[in-house]
């Protein structure tokens, strides 16, 4: 097997050089390299899959929230009994109807209630819940309960069954780690925070780091493509994986540069709100605006541990996901994109009914979610749990969370969910026809 190369420039010396070669240049190579040089040839990478599809953007709401003050049964005497300190005023709540509202802080999220562009699925959870915040999370993001300790998640089974021969811009994180329910076996989609801190996150990321250190690309031109032969695809040989980390560096220097355009290119009047989930979500704004082939974007909002003094903290954090996704929703407005685009909130659990000592509330069980976008069909799903009859102290689930993820795959990303989630759940009414 050849050295590695060791830096940026030398890399695109010899990725040239390739297409100067004889024909036994793998085509996947070949199609590589004339992207790289003719970045607006980036067709050449990726398969145009979510440039004029529907999109996907999932908000994980990270601590476990507490579905009981974003969705208020303000009518309901026992809300206001065990909850002294935390329970809402019905009269500051923002009424849907005459039992529940929401939180007072999501006004924004009312307006496009109100609007016809919000749902709310209510009593949202799984058969045992558990109480821990990393095995619930694995359960919601492998959506395989069964499964002690899974290595993938649900959209990485949807990009490995769904998305067969789909570049890894099929799905992007913005985080400093790559979420469970984004990985698959195939398919690794990308992951940064920023996007001027892209890197390429798969196999081998040390070589990989190493073939792009600083340094500008060649003066040399590009060797023309001779003839219009389709080159047949090569079986493994002894410089394979040589040839993939090539493949693979090529194709990330390139996306980098997309993402970088897309992400700069970008205007918008939208008010976002100031902090790191309203910059994620301003970043998808763009990656969206920018033509970007992406099914699955993922983003985080975190700090819904209330254990203590939640009053507080929970109104900034409802203030948060109102401004952002009211925000996110107004770009996608001027770009013409509202229709295709669809936003999902979870979280791996809800909070306990009666607050505690410390004026929060503990690990609970069912929680609501929303689903915001032009393509869902409007209202609430579902009926609002008991408060009266509890499990363990918890909210009983209504709705199975695995129904939600077979609706929104069938329904709105057009794939079968059941080889996805092992079986067939029940769909809801979530999807405009």
């Amino acid at each position: 097997m050849n050295s590695p190369l060791s830096t940026r420039r030398l890399f695109l010396q010899k990725g040239l050089a390739l297409l100067a070669a004889a024909p036994t240049i793998p085509t996947f190579l070949d199609r590589t390299m004339m992207a790289l040089a003719d970045p607006l040839d980036a067709k050449r990478v990726q398969q145009p899959t979510g440039k004029d599809g529907r999109i996907l953007v999932i908000v994980q709401l990270s601590g476990g929230n507490d579905g009981l003050n974003m969705v208020i049964p303000y009518a309901d005497d026992a809300y206001h009994r065990v909850r002294p300190s935390l329970a809402h005023n019905a009269d500051t709540v923002l009424k849907i109807d005459n039992y529940m509202g929401l939180h007072p802080n999501l006004a924004p999220l009312k307006a496009l209630f109100d609007d016809g562009k919000m749902a709310v699925v209510q009593g949202v959870g799984y058969p045992n819940p558990n109480r821990s915040h990393f095995r619930s999370m694995d359960i919601w993001q492998s959506a395989a309960p069964e499964i002690e300790h899974p290595t993938n998640g649900w959209l990485g089974r949807y990009f490995d069954n769904s998305c067969n021969g789909i570049d890894p811009h099929v799905g992007i994180s913005i985080g400093e780690t790559m979420p469970l329910a984004m990985m698959g076996q195939r398919i690794t989609p990308l992951s940064f925070d920023r996007p001027e801190t892209y890197r390429y996150r798969g196999a081998d990321t040390k070589s990989y780091l190493e073939l792009n250190q600083p340094g500008e690309a060649p003066a040399t031109q590009p060797a023309t493509r001779v003839g219009n032969t389709r080159r047949p695809a090569e079986s493994a040989t002894e410089e394979s994986e040589m040839e993939f980390l090539c493949r693979t560096a090529m194709d990330a220097q390139l996306s980098s540069d997309q993402i970088l355009r897309a992400a700069g290119q970008h205007k918008t009047k939208a008010p976002y709100p100031g902090g790191e989930f309203g910059n994620s979500l301003r970043t998808v704004a763009a990656l969206i605006a920018g033509n970007l082939p992406t099914r699955v974007y993922y983003v985080s909002l975190g700090g819904f541990d209330t254990h203590a003094g939640e009053r507080g903290r929970h109104d900034q954090l409802m203030n948060q996901l109102g401004l952002g996704l009211s925000a996110f929703n107004a770009d996608l407005r001027e770009q013409g994109n509202e229709d295709r685009v669809l936003v999902m909130t979870f979280s791996e659990f809800g909070r306990r009914v009666e607050q505690n000592a410390s004026g929060g509330t503990d690990h609970g069980a069912a929680a609501p979610m929303f689903i915001v976008g032009g393509g869902v069909r409007p209202g609430v799903v579902g009926r609002h749990p008991s408060l009266t009859d509890l499990d363990r102290g918890d909210l009983k689930h209504n709705v199975d969370f695995r129904g939600v993820y077979a609706t929104l795959l069938q329904n709105w990303l057009q794939s079968p969910s059941k080889p996805i989630l092992g079986q067939q759940y029940k769909l809801l009414d979530l999807i405009k026809a």
